[in-house]
């Protein structure tokens, strides 16, 4: 005896699949250490800013700068292969021979907790960045940054590839966020 099924909830899992893919394919290609910026816009180091330098940092803000990014490195690397080995899986779920609900909701929840991972990495180690800045150096910090995110508007809108107002209005946010030293 067949049972029916509730086109409702297939339309759900297929659209948490395709927006759990394209924020894999959005993540991968800022994170993804193999991808390397197209030649013509990598700029000379002379042209690149120093954002050290720029901050006036000591050398021993730099020093424990440096080793957040040391130790942050491997578990990044390690949490995005988990992310894409999700992913993988996921997708072989989904369009096996024989799919099964389960099976998919069980790959589903690797997805969302492989991708949860690398969010909270990414973020504790700003945040740990964050706590190494003086008042001082993280009002200069948020001036570079939003002037670097204006930079990279432009360059979108050169290309034809304007953000969506979503990601605009939070990257405002972040910029906009009280000082707590």
């Amino acid at each position: 005896m067949l049972r029916k099924t509730n086109p409702l909830r297939y339309l759900t899992v297929i659209a948490t699949i395709l927006l759990g893919s394209i924020a894999l394919f959005a993540q991968a290609a800022i994170s993804d250490p193999q991808t390397k910026p197209p030649v013509n816009q990598v700029k000379p180091a002379e042209e690149r800013p120093n954002l050290f330098k720029e901050l006036g940092l000591t050398p021993d803000q730099v020093a424990q700068i440096k080793g957040i990014n040391i130790e942050r490195k491997p578990l990044m690397e390690e949490a995005n292969r988990r992310l894409r080995e999700a992913n993988h899986a996921l997708d072989m779920a989904i369009y096996a021979d024989s799919p099964s609900d389960t099976d998919v909701q069980g790959r589903l929840e690797e997805f969302r907790q492989a991708q949860a991972e690398v969010v909270r990495i990414r973020f504790m180690s700003e945040y740990a960045v964050r706590k190494v800045l003086t008042s001082d150096q993280l009002v200069k910090f948020r001036e570079l940054r939003r002037k670097f995110a204006e930079a990279r508007r432009a360059q979108q809108a050169e290309r034809g590839n304007m953000p969506n107002v979503r990601q605009m209005r939070r990257l405002e946010r972040r910029q906009d966020r009280p000082l707590n030293p």
